[in-house]
Formats: structure tokens, C-alpha cells, sequence
């Protein structure tokens, strides 16, 4: 029983450092977005830290923008080192760098 609990106990503690450590990376990324781009809205916050990557369909939906403009907004955010492009067939994924880097550690 004692195992048991020492384990749940570890385990909420790795959940709540996880969690806080996603609540500063999103906090980081809107500081620097809204600090370095003029597109910044909290719309796309929303979009990059939903899922540890996104595509341009989903800047789309999310944004109601045209593919053209999200294109460049990712295509920016790359640029500016937020995000990693990846090609996968014919799609192209863009992985948040912090975020994954939190979950996948």
C-alpha cells in the first residue's frame, strides 16, 4: 500500500512540474510573439500550445485566415525559431519546439 502511494504521489508531482512547465513556455511564446510579430493574437497562442504541432488547415480554421496568411505565419514563427517544419508526405507539420521538448523529456 505504501508503494502505492509513494508512486502516486511521484506521479502527480512529475504532472504538476509538467503542467507549470507548459504555463511558462506559453507565457514565454506570447511575450516574444506579440514583442516580435505584428500577427500575434491570443488565437494563435491557443493553436500552438493545443497540440505539440499544427498545419496550416488548422491556422486557418482557427484564425479564419487565408491559407496564403497562415502559410507566412508559420513559415515566420520557423523562421523566428518557435516552430520546426516537417514534412510528412505531402503534409506539412509544424512542431512547437518547447512544447514538445516538455513532453517528450
Amino acid at each position: 500500500m505504501l508503494y502505492m502511494l509513494t508512486a502516486v504521489e511521484q506521479t502527480a508531482g512529475e504532472t504538476i512540474a509538467t503542467i507549470h512547465a507548459i504555463k511558462n513556455a506559453l507565457m514565454d511564446a506570447k511575450h516574444r510573439i506579440r514583442s516580435q510579430y505584428k500577427f500575434y493574437s491570443q488565437d494563435l497562442i491557443n493553436n500552438l500550445f493545443t497540440h505539440p504541432y499544427t498545419k496550416i488547415e488548422f491556422i486557418e480554421r482557427d484564425l479564419k485566415v487565408s491559407r496564403l496568411t497562415a502559410t507566412k505565419y508559420l513559415e515566420a514563427l520557423t523562421a523566428g525559431g518557435f516552430l520546426r517544419k516537417q514534412k510528412i508526405g505531402r503534409s506539412n507539420y509544424y512542431v512547437n519546439i518547447a512544447l514538445n521538448a516538455i513532453l517528450t523529456r
